[in-house]
């Protein structure tokens, strides 16, 4: 279960299949999250969240209009979007290792494999919340760190750009 208050939690779920809407919205009832709002693909999100603080969005990756990874894109455009902060959960029956890549790079913060399961589910979502990444912000790049670990390197610093490290807010 999640150490965290989720009664107030605002949670966006994103995903084209009405079935696995409905899946996603009730489990996350179930864990005590009320306030759940839906669309169908990446627009319908990202003109949800012109008006709805988000806390979370959970998406598929393959949808019909905008799908999830041109969605995280939107998403992670500082001069645009509405909420470039966005813990996003990715979830995908295509576990195809240059397809996360692409999700990593686009600004994913974690993963679920379809087809999903209750703990997979809240073990990704208690991470996401609990413990975020910092954020990067470089000439190539804004997100979640995409380094899984922070250990201390010993050698010439190959990086072109400064990098700036942003704690979620």
């Amino acid at each position: 279960m999640l150490s965290i208050d989720v009664s107030n939690l605002k949670v966006l779920i994103i995903e084209d299949n009405l079935h696995f809407r409905i899946f996603l919205k009730s489990l996350l009832q179930a864990l005590g999250i009320v306030d759940v709002r839906e669309a169908r693909d990446g627009q319908e999100a990202i003109d949800i969240l012109a008006d709805f603080p988000a806390d979370l969005a959970t998406l598929d990756q393959k949808m019909a209009g905008v799908s999830g990874l041109e969605f995280v894109a939107m998403v992670r455009d500082e001069t645009s979007s509405p909420a470039p902060f966005l813990p996003i959960i990715m979830m995908t029956g295509n576990t195809d290792a240059e397809l996360l890549k692409l999700a990593r790079d686009a600004g994913v913060n974690d993963f679920v494999t379809k087809p999903v399961s209750a703990t997979s589910f809240l073990a990704r979502i208690q991470s996401v919340l609990e413990d975020p990444r910092l954020f990067v912000r470089s000439d190539q790049y804004f997100g979640p760190d995409r380094r899984l670990c922070h250990s201390s390197f010993k050698g010439d610093e190959n990086r072109i750009e400064q990098t700036n490290f942003i704690p979620p807010s």
